[in-house]
């Protein structure tokens, strides 16, 4: 399957779930919460990745691993290549949701349901003035730690230093248990390989919720 062979209408006023891509149009005015165990048709661990890019990275974790596992894009050209990855290499532990990260948290996704949160090298928006749309913000600090278990992480990945402190001073619900360079058994991504090019240093934190 290619990229462009994903048709869905985007333009409802509800989420929707099609084809293993669970939609939450921009404009949504009904809201339809997950249920894993529907979805998956398991009780396995269930790791959310937001951010997820063209899914290199989530698909090759979904690939090799026994968990269950969730990519969560806004930007659908995106979506289509992390979908054209799970139906050629058939990947049925993998659900793609197509929505914006807090507003998607915080309508469908139920509390204490998500083991792990990944979040793989989010836009930094270096500009002061932009700090404002950087995903990770007071709020939805407080709708992870919501929607995870008690004991479960977030992982964080960047290669900017300033990004990396912003998101230490927000993420205040979360003990920080770990501070270090990506280690290479972490997985690549479009981004990683990108900035590892380029000479900078991609560094991860790990938080935990007590």
């Amino acid at each position: 399957m290619r990229p462009h062979d994903l048709h869905i209408p985007r333009d409802s006023p509800k989420s929707i779930l099609h084809d293993g891509v669970f939609v939450v149009p921009r404009a949504a005015e009904q809201f339809t919460a997950l249920e894993w165990q529907h979805i998956f048709g398991n009780p396995k661990p269930v790791c959310l990745e937001y951010c997820s890019g063209n899914g290199a990275w989530i698909a090759e974790r979904a690939a090799n691993t026994g968990e269950n596992w969730v990519a969560l894009e806004m930007k659908f050209a995106r979506v289509r290549k992390i979908w054209s990855k799970k139906k050629n290499h058939q990947l049925d532990n993998l659900l793609i949701i197509c929505g914006e990260g807090k507003v998607t948290t915080e309508k469908c996704i139920p509390e204490a349901s998500v083991d792990t949160i990944f979040i793989n090298f989010p836009d930094p928006w270096p500009k002061r003035k932009h700090h404002k749309y950087r995903l990770i913000q007071t709020a939805f600090a407080i709708e992870m730690a919501r929607i995870l278990k008690s004991g479960g992480t977030v992982t964080f990945v960047s290669d900017d230093t300033d990004y990396r402190e912003w998101t230490k001073k927000k993420m205040t619900l979360f003990v920080l248990e770990a501070e270090e360079s990506l280690p290479e058994t972490y997985g690549s991504s479009y981004f990683e390989e990108m900035w590892r090019e380029q000479g900078k240093e991609s560094r991860l934190l790990r938080f935990r919720k007590p």
